[in-house]
């Protein structure tokens, strides 16, 4: 037994004198090299594949950390983090890197970092446009570089739910992104960009409907979204302060609503959010989009603690599963929260899971099923991030529907006031955000 002991403390010994990854700019052979290293180093808990390729055949490389790194498991919620969207934006792509490197390094060692992998699965994509990334040159402003081989700007690519017309070619890697988003229930994600310092929420965009209020473009879940942005601005170490770039006026407490700041027809975080069922911001990280090398470490020291944080908000809200009156799961149910109506309705997987991300207050959620009678209930969410969880709580519709030639509803167009009481206090209960500033703001 004390032997087993000492070659346990000996191999965790040698994985922590593993070189440590370099603060410079690692071209795309160097990257997959990197990656590759990590999954022949921590193969228990990381997984490496590629989700497609790019124009110029560059493989779109995917890291996975987790307990349970290659497939989903029931009730272990999908985050991920995309960068290097536009090519010549570069600095998230290594904050990505430093990131795969600190949460390897740290799990079982660090409390906070073995939480957070043994609860969550980590998807994270370094560079979303490689072809672009090579073709890119050192510069703050409009440098060569932003599109990709097509000279297509990725940003633009994706269905757009406001803007109705000839539906464009998606580009490879967009299309890669699209599947990859259908094949993991993904709850929570950011896209991380450069040229600017702010926090940016859905919408993007808008056809000047309802959601147009006061110049935003607002979402059912406008809380939750400023929420996650203010998340991140103020455990960084500076975005909070809403301090401009040399070409913006600053944005206060570092965050905007996406179309307030400028419309965005074909972007991802709208994409994610109306089709994927997954939340998403934009991070604008750095005034600079391809800084020098030496300013690496400062920015890596800035952002730590907002990506982790990040993170952590995956559990937010209520998760669980929509069961039959045999206790069998059932897929495709309708998960609604009355009073916010979402323009494609929350849906179960097919195990019957759901997850849905609120702050913390109570709620009542109305379940539909094909031949089945809704079920609605009241729920009182408490706040997750600091448990690692959140709310566990499974739907049992208890059978056939009273009346069958009831259609099931689509929408939550008829959905009553919402019974949504915010609890802004429980904030406070998060050791690992800036949360007395968020919640100061909340209130």
């Amino acid at each position: 037994m004390g032997r087993l002991w000492v070659l346990g403390l000996l191999f965790w010994a040698s994985l922590w004198l593993i070189p440590g990854l370099q603060f410079r700019y690692h071209n795309t052979v160097e990257m997959e090299q990197y990656l590759k290293s990590v999954i022949d180093n921590y193969p228990s808990f990381t997984h490496l594949h590629s989700i497609g390729k790019s124009v110029e055949g560059r493989e779109l490389w995917v890291l996975v950390l987790g307990k349970f790194p290659t497939e989903h498991k029931l009730g272990i919620p999908e985050f991920k983090y995309v960068a290097n969207m536009h090519g010549n934006e570069v600095v998230g792509r290594v904050l990505l890197l430093q990131l795969i490197e600190h949460l390897t390094k740290n799990y079982l060692r660090d409390p906070s970092v073995t939480l957070l992998l043994n609860s969550s699965r980590i998807h994270i994509l370094p560079s979303m446009n490689p072809d672009g990334f090579e073709a890119a040159v050192p510069g703050c402003l409009r440098t060569k570089g932003r599109y990709n081989k097509h000279r297509v700007d990725l940003n633009r690519n994706f269905p757009d739910a406001f803007s109705r017309g000839k539906e464009q070619m998606r580009e490879p890697e967009v299309q890669a992104v699209m599947d990859w988003l259908r094949s993991e229930p993904f709850v929570l994600s950011a896209n991380l960009h450069g040229g600017d310092m702010v926090a940016s929420y859905p919408y993007d965009n808008s056809n000047k409907g309802i959601e147009l209020q006061g110049g935003a473009s607002i979402t059912p879940d406008d809380d939750v979204f400023v929420y996650l942005a203010r998340t991140y601005s103020f455990s960084h170490t500076l975005m909070h302060m809403g301090k401009p770039c040399t070409d913006s006026t600053g944005f206060q407490n570092g965050i905007t609503n996406g179309y307030r700041w400028y419309r965005v027809s074909g972007g991802m975080q709208d994409y994610n959010y109306i089709w994927g069922q997954c939340f998403e911001v934009t991070l604008e990280l750095s005034c600079c989009k391809y800084p020098s090398e030496k300013m690496l470490p400062g920015l890596w020291a800035e952002n730590k603690a907002a990506l982790l944080a990040y993170m952590q908000q995956i559990h937010l809200g209520v998760k669980g599963q929509v069961l039959d009156a045999n206790r069998l799961p059932v897929a495709n149910a309708l998960v609604e929260v009355l009073g916010r109506k979402n323009q494609y309705p929350f849906r179960t997987n097919h195990n019957g899971e759901f997850y849905r991300l609120l702050l913390p207050g109570n709620y009542t959620l109305k379940v539909t099923a094909e031949g089945q009678a809704p079920v609605i209930e009241t729920l009182s969410i408490p706040y997750g991030p600091d448990r690692f969880s959140a709310l566990i709580h499974n739907f049992v519709l208890a059978g056939s529907r009273r009346d069958p030639d009831t259609a099931v509803p689509t929408d939550s167009g008829n959905a009553k006031e919402s019974h949504f009481t915010p609890i802004h206090g429980a904030c406070l209960l998060s050791r690992y955000l800036a949360t007395f500033l968020i919640c100061q703001e909340l209130l």
